[in-house]
């Protein structure tokens, strides 16, 4: 069973110690007059691209955004993307392991919880240029190495996330109906399906790990997103399907295996079922 490229911020996995575990470059510097196209891959770290100017493509689970000036891109681990990005781009890259950021205290698991729900952001020019500012102080604190730099980087990563995180409640759709608590299950919900979907594919079973009932749970989802509990993981399992049919070489029932299914057949039924095509052709008409 093949996987799915996976990148890590030193190109190796081994134990990394904590300023390793963060990176950010330059992205004129980083791409030295040439442009950049990657094969599709997916990364153990989270991933951001603020570009103050900007051209060319980046698909993010099979999601394909134009790139334009004054854009951010925000990825989780796991996720897959492939970036197509012309030579003159400029901005920053920003690379960043969990353990990084996360402390011993529930609000900044919390907050990058939120501000992650999100692959992409176009704040207005006036706020994407304060949140880029707090981007130019990070990368001198990561070059200058001052005394406790780093926890002068993660109270300015804090900063920016808060930021985000605000652009994107002023600007999300009937927020008003949706409590804070629903909407942060709901995040939490997504972050669990992602790290057990091949294992755990029942709504009990996550509600559970939710210390909520699946009647609750199935409420949350109806409520923040229109969607039944059952909706919402059978939306992970054809992701993740997706993932593994177009960045590998797998044979349908080593990915069926891989998630879960010993009866392959099965698995093609409820692929063709959600999708309107079998796996195979899938792969074939997307490849």
């Amino acid at each position: 069973m093949k996987t799915i490229p996976l990148r890590f911020i030193n190109t190796s996995p081994k134990q990394l110690n904590e300023f390793e575990n963060f990176s950010i470059r330059n992205l004129s510097e980083f791409m030295g007059g040439s442009d950049i196209v990657q094969d599709t891959h997916r990364h153990d770290y989270f991933f951001i691209l603020a570009l103050t100017k900007g051209k060319g493509d980046h698909t993010i689970d099979f999601i394909t955004y134009m790139i334009k000036n004054n854009t951010i891109f925000f990825m989780r681990p796991g996720q897959v993307h492939r970036l197509r990005l012309k030579a003159g781009s400029e901005g920053y890259l920003i690379q960043f392991k969990r353990d990084f950021y996360l402390t011993n205290e529930k609000d900044s698991r919390l907050l990058l919880r939120k501000v992650s729900s999100k692959n992409i952001l176009q704040p207005d020019h006036n706020t994407f240029k304060k949140l880029f500012a707090i981007l130019k102080e990070i990368s001198k604190e990561s070059k200058n190495r001052n005394e406790r730099y780093s926890d002068v980087i993660k109270a300015n990563l804090s900063i920016f996330f808060i930021g985000l995180v605000r652009f994107i409640q002023k600007n999300q759709l009937d927020s008003d109906e949706i409590s804070a608590f629903q909407q942060d299950r709901l995040e939490e919900f997504s972050e669990l399906l992602n790290a057990h979907i091949s294992k755990n594919k029942q709504p009990a079973e996550y509600a559970k790990m939710l210390n909520l009932t699946p009647y609750q749970l199935n409420k949350i989802t109806k409520t923040a997103s229109g969607k039944t509990s059952s909706e919402f993981i059978n939306e992970q399992i054809i992701l993740e399907s997706k993932r593994y049919l177009l960045s590998t070489s797998n044979q349908i029932k080593e990915i069926a295996y891989h998630l879960g299914y010993e009866d392959t057949s099965y698995f093609i039924r409820f692929f063709k079922k959600r999708t309107g095509l079998s796996p195979e052709a899938f792969r074939s008409n997307f490849s």
